[in-house]
């Protein structure tokens, strides 16, 4: 099957991208065979890189698994965020933590970005462990459980960089989510409960015990939930601002814990 007659059926099944996506059918695909199976399963709603078996995030390939929460090209703002704020931490071997890691996307960009920072993950997902500890260079830094329980307390007050992609859309929302999300990534990666903030309540309540002086919690809203999530921040006693970008459409919340605390 050619790419253009590839296009026309992604199209007529009312893929919005259809020319890129099916480039990348093409491309991945081992034979004529085995496109049409790929082709078939994107027509049927399949996510694209559930069938690419990887997403493209911030320039990096990142492996994915069935059912793993897709990272967005909206997190790439979260990402260089968490990045930068490495770099200036401890010069070339910053502490950071991936929590709620997902496919361990953002803890990816800071490994490929600082070769000496010393990157933990973790998230209460099996699946999403299991895909982050095949990403990410040491599997022994992955963890499974909830929130920062599963972390070795040898680790408290020692992350320069802890940044939280959590849940944040209100349950009530999900059903008005694009069917790709709703209906295969796992719904702990998505529901934030009724107002889309209890598991960053939850995450910024014990951050401060884990971050270094200085430390900084970064995690991703919307921009209607930022002053919540800034008061949420600073009743667990960390300083806390927003940053938004226009380019990527979304708003960081970021929380420093004092040097003096």
């Amino acid at each position: 099957m050619s790419e253009p007659a590839t296009v026309l059926r992604l199209r007529a099944a009312g893929c919005v991208f259809a020319e890129e996506e099916a480039a990348l059918l093409v491309a991945q695909a081992g034979g004529d065979a085995e496109l049409e199976a790929m082709v078939l399963r994107r027509i049927e709603g399949i996510p694209l890189e559930y069938i690419l078996g990887w997403a493209g995030f911030a320039g990096i390939r990142v492996g994915l698994d069935a059912a793993v929460f897709v990272p967005r090209r909206r997190t790439e703002f979260l990402a260089s965020l968490a990045l930068a704020f490495a770099r200036t931490a401890r010069g070339a071997e910053p502490t950071v933590l991936d929590l709620c890691c997902g496919s361990g996307a953002i803890a990816l960009v800071v490994e490929t970005g600082i070769p000496g920072a010393r990157v933990f993950a973790a998230d209460i997902d099996p699946a999403a462990v299991r895909t982050a500890g095949r990403n990410l260079a040491r599997r022994d830094r992955v963890f499974e459980g909830d929130l920062f329980a599963p972390l070795p307390t040898d680790l408290h007050g020692s992350f320069d960089v802890i940044v939280a992609n959590t849940p944040y859309v209100p349950t009530e929302a999900l059903a008005l989510m694009p069917p790709e999300a709703r209906l295969h990534e796992a719904r702990v990666a998505l529901d934030g409960g009724d107002d889309g903030l209890d598991v960053q309540r939850r995450v910024a309540a014990s951050a401060a015990d884990w971050l270094a002086p200085d430390g900084r919690l970064l995690v991703e809203v919307n921009e209607a939930q930022a002053p919540a999530v800034i008061r949420i921040f600073r009743a667990a006693g960390l300083e806390a601002h927003a940053e938004s970008s226009d380019e990527y459409e979304v708003t960081v919340v970021i929380g420093q814990r004092p040097a003096n605390v």
